[in-house]
């Protein structure tokens, strides 16, 4: 009895951790850190007092998470595009404006389409990305308001490109 006695642990266990990954030893080889590459941290039984540095470990190393937010992309800035205006009917006479790429030009597109609701006493909507749709002809009109409301954009970054086909 004497024998099976000698070879039971005492407890509490002494575990030891590994100093970069905070891991046990034995689990070093999982973890994502810069230690897992390294066999030389493996712990020798028996040996009490000895300790294993290794002085090429940078100082810091990131723990990848797994699943998580990737890193955002950079932001592209797009140059402002052309503000095209757009004439397509909707049946006998009548027609609709469709105004495109006013958003590049920092433009609040719901405030637009009610700013444009309102000066002309029609109906508009945003129905993309970046269009907004008028009930009527205000073409020409559009040329006067744009640039008297938003004073950045220019006469020359307005462009009529005529009819559309329904």
């Amino acid at each position: 009895m004497a024998d099976v006695e000698e070879n039971k642990p005492t407890y509490p266990l002494k575990v030891s951790y590994c100093p970069i990954c905070t891991m046990p030893f034995e689990y070093c080889e999982y973890s994502n850190k810069v230690c897992s590459s390294r066999p030389t941290q493996e712990v020798v039984e028996g040996v009490d007092g000895m300790v294993i540095t290794d002085n090429d470990v940078p100082e810091e190393s990131k723990h990848q998470k797994r699943g998580g937010k990737g890193t955002k992309g950079k932001v592209v800035v797009d140059e402002p595009k052309t503000i095209t205006l757009q004439k397509a009917s909707r049946g006998k006479n009548k027609y609709t404006t469709i105004v495109k790429n006013l958003s590049t030009h920092k433009v609040d597109l719901k405030a637009a389409a009610k700013f444009f609701s309102s000066k002309f006493a029609c109906g508009s909507s945003v129905t993309g990305p970046d269009e907004i749709v008028i009930q009527g002809d205000v073409t020409d009109e559009l040329f006067d308001v744009i640039p008297a409301k938003w004073s950045h954009i220019t006469d020359d970054d307005i462009e009529d490109i005529g009819d559309a086909k329904k």
